[in-house]
């Protein structure tokens, strides 16, 4: 039988958001702060201080748990090599967690009183696009009732328009507005991939001997193509000019 988690490492710069959490025993450490292409510089630096603050070093945890994605690329490569880094200078495994789920987790934390336990993920993808998927809490758990999805906000419409969704969070909310059919499902468009929620999720992985080895563990990419060339970017932007919404291959 797995022991139960008792110290980990947890983070994620999936989003312009950088995000870092230590849990020990029934304490907790966390820093958020601004993410994107500070990320590669400032996670390790949080990581060290949040260590410094616990009283412990790398070699006294369980496991690291890193934010896979789907999210940035560069910010998916950075999560995931510097918990490879780490893990493996102390022989530590990795617990890899599923990006749109610490969102949910989060979610549900800012649902106060309401307790949402079943909320569609919703992150801005850039270039006209959104991460997706449905997230249900059961039996004190989250998983998701669907994969993963790259969509446009058309396609998501689409599924919505066949099973009306009772809540929705993230960042596509605030990106897309109204072009996202909600209707009455409960917004929470502050909702990130916060390393607080990911502790959790790490525990729950780990009970399930969800650890990996740190050699094994990869980014969750849904976009083959990660960035958009020079003609691309001058026809979205003359599309968003005459307020046409730019769907590039």
């Amino acid at each position: 039988m797995t022991s139960a988690l008792t110290a980990c490492l947890a983070f994620d710069t999936a989003t312009e958001h950088l995000s870092i959490a230590l849990q020990v025993g029934d304490r907790v450490w966390s820093h958020d702060g601004a993410g994107g292409a500070l990320a590669s510089s400032t996670l390790i630096p949080g990581v060290m201080d949040l260590l410094a603050q616990a009283g412990i070093g790398l070699r006294d945890l369980d496991a690291i748990a890193f934010g896979r994605g789907p999210g940035a690329f560069t910010g998916l490569r950075t999560a995931c090599s510097v918990a490879q880094g780490l893990a493996l200078g102390v022989d530590k495994p990795v617990l890899p967690i599923d990006t749109l789920l610490a969102v949910a987790e989060d979610a549900r934390s800012l649902s106060g009183a309401e307790a949402i336990d079943d909320v569609w993920v919703t992150m801005d993808a850039r270039m006209d696009e959104i991460y997706a998927a449905h997230a249900l809490f059961e039996a004190g758990v989250w998983r998701l009732a669907t994969a993963p999805w790259l969509c446009t906000p058309k396609q998501l419409n689409e599924r919505w328009s066949i099973a009306v969704p009772r809540a929705v969070a993230g960042t596509a909310l605030a990106a897309f507005g109204d072009r996202l059919a909600c209707g009455a499902a409960l917004c929470l468009p502050q909702a990130l991939p916060r390393a607080r929620g990911m502790l959790p999720l790490a525990a729950a992985l780990w009970a399930r001997g969800g650890a990996v080895d740190a050699a094994l563990a990869l980014p969750l990419y849904l976009r083959d193509k990660v960035a958009q060339t020079m003609a691309e970017r001058a026809t979205a932007k003359a599309l968003a000019a005459s307020g046409v919404p730019a769907v590039l291959p």
